[in-house]
């Protein structure tokens, strides 16, 4: 694998529960640019805090975690907001903000790079009526179904096209036709170059797919290369 077509690299990658316990033991591996994962593995495996990891969410008991050629485990504050403003992350439980609207919600990380109102208003706009929320602009997230805040993370998270993609079972809140059109938005996204990683249980979904697959179990991971989806 050519190290310019490398977007993450962990080595050797420790990072323990609370009590001690590991969850990742001596992780090493590599993502490419333009690829799109699913990350598999039993609740409580550790597919929230590998995804917590490559958003700099946590840092690693020990070993390094590159992300965009650089050691992001001594990255100063300031640098990892830079370096967060390149990756989407679509949370399990939202995280969206209650008293903003669904449309400031997702128009939030353009306001955070500086785009003017308007721009981000138009761009929020045609994102929401593409997953079907349309009519919720002005709607406050409190008065949201589970797989409505689902969307809106989701629409959220790919807003500004960012060179990474983290999403944590983000079609569990939804119906199958829905999130049939998610796996399109993240697919549309791959497509156009993003690095997709996708953490599932839905078996059905990863073998529709077919993408690479990031197994956890006891602690290791182990990549398991599929035929090329789509």
């Amino acid at each position: 694998m050519s190290q310019e077509n490398i977007l993450v690299s962990l080595d050797k990658v420790m990072v323990h529960y609370e009590n001690g316990m590991p969850v990742l033991k001596n992780v090493s591996l590599s993502l490419q640019k333009k690829s799109f994962y699913f990350l598999t593995g039993e609740s409580g495996a550790g597919k929230s805090t590998f995804i917590r990891l490559l958003y700099m969410g946590l840092k690693p008991a020990s070993g390094h975690v590159e992300i965009f050629g650089k050691d992001v485990t001594t990255l100063a504050s300031d640098e990892v907001c830079e370096f967060r403003q390149r990756i989407g992350v679509v949370f399990q439980d939202y995280n969206l903000l209650s008293h903003l609207t669904v449309l400031e919600n997702v128009a939030l990380p353009l306001k955070v790079r500086g785009e003017s109102l308007k721009s981000r208003e138009y761009q929020a706009k045609e994102i929401l009526d593409w997953v079907g929320l349309g009519n919720c602009f002005n709607v406050l997230p409190d008065h949201l179904s589970g797989g409505q805040k689902q969307r809106v993370a989701i629409a959220r998270a790919v807003i500004t096209r960012p060179d990474i993609i983290l999403a944590d079972e983000p079609t569990g809140n939804v119906d199958e036709k829905i999130a049939n059109k998610l796996m399109g938005l993240f697919y549309g996204m791959h497509k156009m170059g993003t690095c997709v990683v996708v953490a599932t249980h839905y078996r059905q979904l990863i073998d529709k797919f077919n993408f690479s697959e990031l197994a956890i179990e006891n602690g290791n991971i182990s990549v398991k290369n599929h035929r090329n989806g789509g």
